[in-house]
């Protein structure tokens, strides 16, 4: 009886140490990529609860797909896109933001992660799954809401805003109106500032920069 309460003790041991093994890999396993431009590097951390779009990007970065791309489409107090892979040879002026890999990453809408500055989210078209575009995302710039902008989109959407997510809307602001529409899988935790630069770009058509900004994305942890 002594013998098997020892080896029932041990057993539970193993397994609270593998358990806590697991957990602090689960911690400490948050990916981390850098976007380098001329006009300065951004560092974003990607989210373990869109797993998908996570393993997707840490895809596309590890390839080098979406080095040479540019940032396309940028709209101050809005957002700036890139990723798609027709932009790395597009003429000047030309419509960009139909390119891909052929393939769409389906929705991981998540209540928690809302369109805060700098968030990263996927971009997509219309179709009715509200998958994204394999390669295609952009990062939130926004602006400073109200919290009768929130109860508005809140009543159009369906979310339900935390007194947390309220505040941060109210204070470091973003683009609710996006929320429940398209998948958020990462945040901008370094380099806010080059946001604000490239969202301030001169443009020329379709919101494009006027002059080329391209991007080199790296996977750095």
């Amino acid at each position: 009886m002594k013998k098997f309460s020892f080896i029932f003790s041990l057993i539970v041991g193993i397994l609270f140490l593998s358990n806590s093994s697991i957990n602090a890999q689960n911690s400490a396993g948050v990916k981390k990529v850098m976007i380098t431009t001329s006009y300065g590097t951004i560092k974003i951390k990607l989210y373990n609860e869109t797993p998908k779009h996570r393993d997707n990007f840490i895809k596309l970065a590890t390839s080098g797909y979406l080095n040479g791309t540019l940032f396309h489409r940028v709209i101050q107090g809005f957002m700036i896109q890139g990723g798609d892979p027709d932009s790395k040879t597009a003429k000047a002026g030309a419509m960009l933001g139909a390119g891909g890999p052929g393939y769409t990453v389906p929705a991981e809408f998540n209540a928690k992660l809302i369109h805060k500055k700098g968030a990263l989210a996927a971009a997509r078209d219309n179709n009715p799954q509200k998958a994204s575009s394999g390669s295609q995302f952009y990062i939130v710039q926004g602006r400073v809401v109200t919290d009768a902008e929130l109860d508005n989109f809140q009543k159009n959407s369906g979310w339900t805003y935390t007194k947390e997510q309220r505040n941060i809307y109210k204070t470091s602001g973003g683009t609710p109106s996006l929320d429940n529409g398209y998948t958020v899988f990462g945040e901008v935790y370094e380099g806010l500032d080059v946001i604000d630069k490239i969202a301030a770009v001169k443009k020329g058509a379709n919101d494009r920069p006027a002059v080329d900004v391209k991007m080199t994305v790296k996977i750095i942890k």
